[in-house]
């Protein structure tokens, strides 16, 4: 799959997260992970990199989540922030049903099974 024609890119914390959504999403998105952390020159590539596309965010509702939620909102103002309940805490322990209504109100299609 060539990268020019994927514009859609959400922004997840682990690989356990990452699956989880991989799972559930039914159009090409790309999914990076940030492993928890990321260092302001790592931001600042990764923001050139996706210029011109829409960039979602979807990251636990923890303490480091919240951080690094702050963090993007500061450096990536326009990236559209994503929440899971907070009842759930983590993206990778959260019900797939919750997350694929998530993904749907921010127009990302899912997987029919999950709704």
């Amino acid at each position: 799959m060539n990268q020019e024609e994927i514009e859609k890119v959400i922004i997840v914390e682990g690989k356990s997260d990452k699956k989880k959504v991989e799972k559930i999403i039914n159009e090409s998105v790309e999914i990076i992970c940030t492993n928890g952390t990321i260092s302001v020159s790592k931001l600042d590539e990764m923001i050139e990199s996706l210029f011109n596309k829409d960039v979602y965010i979807l990251v636990d509702s923890d303490d480091s989540g919240e951080k690094l939620r702050k963090q993007f909102r500061r450096e990536f103002p326009e990236a559209e922030h994503l929440y899971i309940d907070k009842m759930y805490r983590e993206v990778a322990t959260a019900p797939e049903q919750h997350i694929a209504i998530v993904l749907l109100s921010a127009n990302i299609d899912v997987h029919a099974q999950f709704l």
